[in-house]
């Protein structure tokens, strides 16, 4: 009977060791999944931010450039007033 009882308890630590043995894994790869989750996440936002200065540049050109063919318009039809 002490034998079996031993053994029993020999099993039982066994058994306790190896279920809480892989928390450590489970855990280090949790955190690596986040770690690589934030990490797309940064460079999905300084990619975002990078087409929004792109974007806004193309808009300020754009503006200039509207300006000045109005600009050239008003001139161009002040010239005309003045030949007539």
């Amino acid at each position: 009977m002490k034998k079996v009882f031993g053994l029993i308890m020999v099993g039982t630590l066994a058994l306790t060791f190896v279920a809480c043995g892989s928390k450590a894994k489970e855990e280090a790869a949790a955190k690596a999944k986040a770690d690589s989750t934030r990490v797309a996440d940064s460079v999905a936002n300084v990619v975002a931010m990078e087409a929004a200065a792109a974007k806004a540049k193309a808009d300020s050109t754009m503006a200039a450039d509207m300006a000045k063919a109005k600009a050239d318009s008003i001139a161009a039809a002040s010239m005309t007033k003045k030949k007539k």
